[in-house]
């Protein structure tokens, strides 16, 4: 599928922790080296605490501070891009679907009003959070959805993408229909206990679904045209198999 490579470009980030913060310092560089106006605007209600400097990408003088906040202003500094990040969980549609509204800004080439082309990047721990982003996508007129999810030594990420009213890449949501079957929490939802308790994960599991994430964002911004649709990996066989959108074949008239 092709991308435009002239649009200027929005990414919204739910989550900033194991596999968000990963993908930060990436996403960064690479709207610095477009050619073209970008944002990128992360969202964590989440403090950064001891456990989370093993296998997240923050550092000791990080303790305390809002996740989405310690990335935003590190790497936005070192890049000189602009400081975006919302410091609390996002978790109602009217507040997801006004993150995503694109902003018209004028092309002196083209002499119009054009729109953003924007992402979304779930790098969420909770299908509560999945559920909501793939509604707001199913009634998004225009929207790349770019979904990662990992275990200890597994994941996969999926990018749905929505353009002109129709779904061509279908969101994690129909890829994996249990996700909207799942009947957990949003992070504010749950009591001390339930938040103390998560799933087992791995740096090297949260570094692969950041690199895919990275890879096919760079693949729609950078290169115009992106064709995997989604990848599932293991890093203890170090494999990733991606899942590759077959061409059309062109059927000449009778």
């Amino acid at each position: 599928m092709k991308f435009s490579l002239t649009r200027p470009v929005k990414i919204v980030m739910l989550g900033a922790g194991g596999t968000g913060g990963h993908i930060a310092p990436h996403l960064y560089r690479l709207l610095y080296t477009l050619d073209r106006p970008a944002r990128f605007i992360l969202c964590d209600g989440d403090l950064v605490e001891e456990q989370n400097l093993v296998r997240q990408n923050f550092a000791p003088a990080d303790l305390g501070e809002n996740k989405a906040k310690a990335l935003a202003e590190r790497y936005s500094a070192v890049f000189g891009l602009e400081t975006e990040y919302i410091p609390s969980f996002i978790e109602t549609k009217t507040q997801l679907q006004t993150l995503l509204a694109p902003v018209y800004r004028f092309d002196p080439v083209r002499r119009e009003s054009v729109a953003e082309l924007v992402l979304l990047l779930g790098a969420v721990d909770n299908n509560r959070s999945r559920q909501l982003c793939h509604r707001v996508f199913c009634q998004a007129k225009e929207l790349i959805y770019i979904d990662s999810g990992n275990g200890e030594y597994t994941g996969q990420v999926v990018c749905g993408v929505r353009r002109n009213g129709r779904t061509y890449y279908p969101p994690i949501g129909t890829v994996y229909p249990d996700v909207l079957e799942d009947t957990d929490k949003f992070p504010t939802e749950l009591s001390c206990e339930e938040a103390a308790v998560s799933a087992p994960q791995s740096m090297a599991a949260n570094i692969t679904a950041a690199a895919a994430v990275v890879s096919m964002a760079y693949n729609i911004l950078a290169l115009g045209d992106s064709s995997v649709r989604q990848v599932t990996f293991s890093t203890r066989t170090v494999n990733v198999r991606p899942e590759i959108q077959k061409k059309r074949k062109r059927r000449n008239a009778a």
